[in-house]
């Protein structure tokens, strides 16, 4: 049986998920605010944590970059409805997902199957240390950049989420669809500019001008290609 922390400072939200998320056959913990949560995880091994935004003392964003500091246990996040850059922020610090609130129990649960249904797939899955590109190398275990002249960039969980998947299929236009999903396993709201915000910050990460790009072009009502030439090398 999962284990799932769900912290949130909302006594009934949590009474609430707690009743149904044991309907669904997993073990609910609780917190309300970051003391508590460091106490479970202390205590318990947790396989999904439940975090919300909003949180007396340390708030989530804070929690959860310190989370992923800590550990790999996946996070999904609670946000205020139209919170964008909240979300953004979210994902960079490594957030595996996030739900505006209001939400409906059973889109939580399909988000959370989502996760649990990704990472049993990364367990199992062998991937190369180094994906190379353009004179660039990504570094799969260190989770960073090295550019031709050995210089370390260092990137946000989203940033390299984003990355990898472009570096994965290069040459390749990928939808908007296609880079939320593999950084939130779903698919982009036509309102959210997720993707393009982390994609304009990637592109600095590697020098690339936005308004003439040569690693990576814009395709227009289409999405996003990393360009790689003869030179950039193959995956190691």
């Amino acid at each position: 049986m999962k284990t799932i922390l769900v912290v949130d400072d909302d006594a009934d939200l949590r009474s609430l998920l707690r009743e149904y998320l044991t309907d669904q056959g997993y073990h609910v913990l609780e917190a309300a605010e970051g003391n508590e949560l460091w106490t479970r995880l202390e205590n318990s091994t947790v396989d999904l944590i439940i975090l919300d935004l909003m949180l007396p003392g340390e708030d989530g964003l804070s929690l959860c970059r310190t989370i992923r500091a800590r550990q790999t246990t996946p996070i999904l996040m609670l946000t205020a409805r139209g919170d964008e850059m909240d979300r953004i922020i979210g994902l960079e610090m490594g957030a595996d997902d996030y739900l505006p609130k209001p939400f409906h129990p059973r889109e939580l649960l399909a988000r959370i199957r989502s996760i649990f249904r990704r990472s049993e797939q990364q367990n199992h899955a062998q991937p190369p240390r180094h994906l190379h590109f353009s004179g660039w190398t990504l570094d799969l275990a260190a989770r960073h950049l090295m550019s031709a002249d050995q210089v370390v960039v260092p990137l946000s969980t989203g940033e390299f989420r984003l990355l990898k998947t472009l570096a994965e299929h290069p040459n390749t236009v990928l939808s908007r669809d296609q880079l939320m999903d593999a950084l939130a396993g779903r698919e982009s709201d036509p309102l959210d500019r997720t993707i393009d915000v982390m994609m304009s910050r990637l592109r600095r990460r590697l020098g690339d001008d936005a308004r003439e790009p040569t690693l990576i072009k814009t395709i227009r009502n289409e999405g996003y290609m990393l360009l790689t030439n003869p030179q950039g090398g193959q995956p190691g």
